[in-house]
């Protein structure tokens, strides 16, 4: 994905969201922004969910817990389905098996399909619990009536997806379904899709039904060594236990799961890298760039693979500001995945409207600086340069 695709995505998101909000379809939970966008007309559009000859035949359906989708969870409830929901940020595994209580009414199927339900209600269903999903409901912010899906930008349901085909929960033709407002069905260029990125094949609105025939590929699996819209690392791995399972089975069938900051190639580039050129110092408190309000909280998220990164001579640092004090840092996080400009470290300064963001190398950092310039999130354009402990020292 170049600088000027993921740019793009962003721009139709931002667009979308604030669409939403300005024309009153914005629904429960406020602000959509940075979601995935409840909207009036969500259960109508679940409803159709039923008509589909896909849906009739399925027997278990995985369907995920945002918000309008409680519609389609509460259908495949109904239908007597089998109703598989991703477990929040994959924490604690891949799905939640929802099991009503023994007779269930229709007022308590209608709470399992809540969010609240979904964790009163279900059993882990772990990767030897043999799923066979027949049908995929996910949500989107942006689609477009060819199939190409923008989600909120952090990349789960694209991973929940390669996950499921890594343990032959899905195949090839497994249909997938996506529910929006009329208003997130939109142009988007093919080319600001990668090859991790899910594609639909229906998409159900309020008042249309859009069967996509969508011919592009999806996912084939964990591309552990490429950088996707959510990337793999050994952070990852701490935090997503069931990816490390994935990644050992992977492993042991002799696939190469080497991840991309482990690849001995780009190790070595970086080495290289470093020792050519003289890299500035960075100073492990960095100054305010000028016209910034003095420093306050700040949330500090550094590199669990290399603790040592913390006033090493091989840092350099970018200043990113005028951040929108609703930005959080996962979204932040999400932008740089998505321009290939992943830091070692991030210092996130939120209540000052900042971050800085550390690079082993100068030249990663001078990257940085160009694809983010002028990037405009939440109606503000980024204020992008290297730190001013930097900026006087070069």
């Amino acid at each position: 994905v170049t600088a000027m695709a993921a740019a793009s995505k962003w721009a139709i998101r931002e667009k979308v969201w604030e669409h939403l909000e300005a024309s009153g379809l914005a629904e429960f939970p406020r602000p959509v922004r940075g979601r995935i966008p409840n909207f009036k007309g969500s259960l109508q559009a679940c409803c159709s969910l039923r008509e589909l000859g896909v849906f009739g035949r399925a027997r278990e359906v995985k369907v995920d817990p945002d918000k309008p989708l409680e519609g389609a969870r509460l259908a495949a409830l109904q239908a007597r389905k089998t109703l598989l929901v991703p477990t929040p940020r994959l924490r604690t595994g891949l799905f939640n098996r929802i099991v009503p209580p023994p007779g269930a009414t229709k007022e308590m199927l209608r709470r399992c399909a809540t969010s609240q339900g979904v964790k009163d209600y279900s059993v882990p269903v772990g990767l030897d619990g043999k799923a066979q999903v027949d049908l995929v409901v996910v949500g989107s912010v942006a689609v477009s009536e060819k199939g190409w899906r923008i989600g909120k930008g952090e990349g789960y349901a694209d991973m929940e997806y390669a996950m499921m085909v890594s343990m032959g929960a899905v195949q090839e033709d497994t249909p997938v379904v996506t529910i929006v407002h009329d208003c997130q069905v939109l142009d988007i260029a093919e080319e600001l899709l990668g090859d991790h990125d899910l594609t639909v094949d229906y998409i159900l609105t309020p008042t249309r039904t859009i069967q996509t025939n969508c011919k592009r590929p999806k996912p084939q699996g964990i591309m552990w060594h490429k950088a996707s819209s959510i990337l793999i690392n050994s952070e990852m791995l701490g935090r997503i236990p069931i990816l490390k399972t994935l990644r050992c089975r992977e492993k042991q069938a002799g696939k190469d799961v080497t991840l991309q900051d482990e690849h001995p190639a780009l190790a070595n580039t970086n080495r290289a890298a470093v020792s050519n050129k003289k890299v500035m110092a960075a100073n492990p408190q960095p100054q305010a760039a000028p016209g910034s309000a003095p420093v306050g909280q700040s949330h500090v998220e550094r590199d669990p693979v290399n603790p040592k990164l913390e006033g090493s001579a091989t840092v350099t640092t970018v200043y990113v500001g005028n951040l929108p004090g609703s930005l959080r840092v996962s979204e932040l996080k999400s932008v740089l995945r998505e321009l290939q400009v992943v830091p070692a470290g991030l210092k996130w300064q939120g209540t000052q409207h900042r971050a800085f963001l550390e690079y082993r190398e100068q030249g990663a950092a001078l990257r940085a600086v160009s694809s983010l310039q002028g990037l405009s999130l939440g109606g503000n354009a980024l204020r992008v340069e290297l730190a001013k402990s930097q900026r006087n020292k070069g």
